[in-house]
Order: C-alpha cells, then sequence, then structure tokens
C-alpha cells in the first residue's frame, strides 16, 4: 500500500477521526485508525462501538489496501514532517515508512492487519433530515452545558431531539436545571431519539459556521449518522424514556423581569470570585421595582450588588447556585433576556424578550435566614 498525500490534509483527517478512537478496548484493533486506499482515495475509519468517525481525503496512488496504525504516533509523526508532500508506504509486512521528496527525515513505524476492525452500521432507513451546519453547531452549544454528568438515570447524559410540525426541539436535563432550544426544520414526520452528549461534542466540532453547508441526519431504532461535509459520523442512541420536559415548563408567572443579559453575568461573575466547592453559598436574588439586589455570603467573604433591570409584579426574593443561573446567561446572544418566576421556590425561566427561541429552566434553593 503505497500513496503520496498533503500533509496538511492527512493530518486534519487523523486529528478528526482519533476522537472516536478507543484508548483501551477488548478490540486491540479499535485502539488504531483504519485506513483503507482505493481508486485514489485513502478513507480513514476511527470506531469505538459507541461512536465512529469516517472520512476520506484524495491520494496520488494506484495502489490499494487497508491497516491499522498507531493514531496518537502516526498523528505526531506526520506534524513533525518538514514537508507538505508526503509518500507513505505500507510493506507487505505492515512496516509504514513515511517519507517526502522534500525532506531528508523519514520515520518508520508498523501496523496492523484491518482484517478483524468491525464495520460502521450502515444507513438503514430513507429518513433524512436536513439542518444548517451553524444552525445545529449553536444548538449543542447553548444545551449541552445542561446535561446530566452522573450514572443515575443514564438517559438523561444525552440530549433528546423532538421534531414535531416541522420544529425541532432539543432539550438537555440534569436534574437543576433545563435547556430547550428551538429552530424550524424542514421535515414534517413527528420523530424523537436521544443523542450522547459525548457524541454531539465531536460533531460540534466538525461543523461549520458557513450557512450554505448542510448537515444531513439520518436516525434509525438504535443508531443514527450525521453526514456533515466529507466526515459521516455514527453514534448509538440512547434507550429509555427521557423526562417529559413539555410538562415541567411552567405556563404562567407571577414577577416578570427584563434585563441586560451581560450586566447579569459580570455580577454573578464577580459573586463566582466567593464560592468554590467548599463554600458552595447561594446567591440571594432580590427582585423590586427598577432593580435587582444580589447578595453572596460565603466563608471567603461577601458581597452585595446591585443592576437595573424592568420589574413586573410582586416583589420576590430568590436564591440560586450561582453556577446554574451563570450558564444559560452566558450561551445566550440576546442583549436583555426575561426571567420569569412563579415563586420563590419554583423554577425560574429565561426565555427571550421576543420570540421563542430558547427555554431555560433553573430550580432555586432555599435560602437561610439573615
Amino acid at each position: 500500500m503505497r500513496f503520496i498525500c498533503s500533509k496538511t490534509s492527512l493530518y486534519d483527517a487523523i486529528v478528526n477521526v482519533s476522537k472516536a478512537v478507543s484508548e483501551r478496548s477488548t478490540l486491540p484493533s479499535l485502539e488504531g485508525i483504519r485506513f483503507s486506499l482505493a481508486d485514489s482515495l485513502l478513507e480513514l475509519t476511527g470506531y469505538n462501538l459507541e461512536m465512529g468517525i469516517r472520512t476520506a481525503i484524495p491520494v496520488r496512488s494506484d495502489d490499494k489496501g487497508s491497516c491499522i496504525m498507531n493514531a496518537r504516533l502516526f498523528a505526531e509523526m506526520i506534524k513533525k514532517m518538514d514537508t507538505e508532500e508526503l509518500l507513505i508506504d505500507v510493506s507487505e509486512s505492515y512496516q509504514v515508512t513515511i517519507s517526502g521528496s522534500a525532506t531528508k527525515t523519514t520515520f518508520n513505524m508498523f501496523a496492523a492487519t484491518a482484517a478483524d476492525y468491525p464495520e460502521l452500521p450502515e444507513k438503514d432507513s430513507e429518513t433524512q433530515i436536513p439542518i444548517a451546519q451553524p444552525v445545529l453547531k449553536n444548538m449543542i452549544a447553548q444545551t449541552k452545558f445542561a446535561v446530566a454528568m452522573t450514572d443515575d438515570k443514564p438517559i438523561l447524559k444525552g440530549e433528546l431531539f423532538d421534531i414535531e410540525n416541522n420544529t425541532l426541539t432539543m432539550v438537555a436535563i440534569d436534574g437543576y436545571r433545563m435547556a430547550v432550544r428551538y429552530e424550524p426544520v424542514k421535515f414534517n414526520e413527528p420523530i424523537k431519539f436521544v443523542v450522547p452528549s459525548k457524541s454531539l461534542s465531536e460533531i460540534q466540532s466538525l461543523l461549520s459556521d458557513n450557512e450554505d453547508d448542510t448537515v444531513y441526519i439520518h436516525p434509525s431504532r438504535k443508531h443514527i449518522i450525521f453526514d456533515i461535509g466529507g466526515y459521516v459520523v455514527y453514534s448509538r442512541l440512547l434507550e429509555g424514556d427521557f423526562h417529559p420536559y413539555k410538562s415541567a415548563i411552567p405556563n404562567s408567572s407571577n414577577t416578570d423581569v427584563v434585563v441586560d443579559r451581560k450586566a447579569l453575568i459580570s455580577t454573578l461573575e464577580r459573586a463566582m470570585l466567593l464560592i468554590n466547592d467548599r463554600s458552595p453559598s447561594p446567591v440571594r436574588c432580590y427582585f423590586d421595582n427598577d432593580h435587582v439586589k444580589l447578595n453572596c455570603v460565603a466563608a471567603l467573604g461577601k458581597i452585595s450588588d446591585e443592576i437595573a433591570a424592568d420589574v413586573t409584579g410582586p416583589v420576590i426574593e430568590i436564591g440560586f447556585k450561582c453556577k446554574y443561573l451563570l450558564e444559560p446567561l452566558k450561551v445566550i446572544d440576546d442583549e436583555k433576556v426575561k426571567l420569569m418566576m412563579g415563586g420563590s421556590l419554583l423554577a425560574m425561566k429565561i426565555v427571550p424578550c421576543e420570540g421563542e427561541k430558547y427555554t431555560y429552566l433553573v430550580l432555586p434553593v432555599r435560602l437561610p435566614r439573615e
């Protein structure tokens, strides 16, 4: 197996495909990348049985063959080569030689047979959901912080994709807050599935910011395939019943507050200076007339702050874990947001001042008496 290729295109492909390579596996072949050469195309595959990534790059060759190479070592060797055009030669005994006409550097390493490498699942349905790449990238970025990190409810370690009436709703819940994002899609059949957050993070890194680029989503009963330009990403789906998120969203509120998002972020970040794992003190928020007062008393010190706001409804005092209130505010793009509260022990709803692009819920904490 012998081919000439671009250093840049090969290295980029290795780095992206490596995200699906197993660090440790009962199948040693899954700890490397499978390289398959045919028809002047080099196909690279990484697969850990949970997620798989495949891509292909053009090369100059009239050869064919396949092998498995250590992803980390091969990537580092390619990166250290000081020429843009590389010659890769894999002998019948799987000895790999990396060289180039414009360099005196030559690397050698060993590859392995690809005979035992499992195939990625193929599309087994005609279902195809198109969505602009920057839209999906933004939806993942604005929800993934609320995915559960513990194994108490495994299905909450993923995000729900809920399509109904030509609208895609993505939902993440961890028991303390909920993130919901809505976007119109050109798909009118109702469908639901839950994608592991780890897979979505890798998918997010492959998505472009070009509005003309489209990702095609192919869901099946147990797995899903994302076709992202030159990459195909496979992921298993999480099984089980996702939390009934619609019934968790309050339909009404007593106190509504319109506040400058960046101003609220700044005051919460100042409070975070006093908060750590040993002193997880809540932030006490007091909403009244035309201002919001925030207080936090911790072992390291205390802070009292105030920002302007448009408050409608009765005065309310409510406490939050600072991090849980801060994280949704940081991913929102709007200049101002609306905070909606039904009581001091009920979840706060964060929504846009106009439209229905997102909904965030943050559970309050009981405040100690001052």
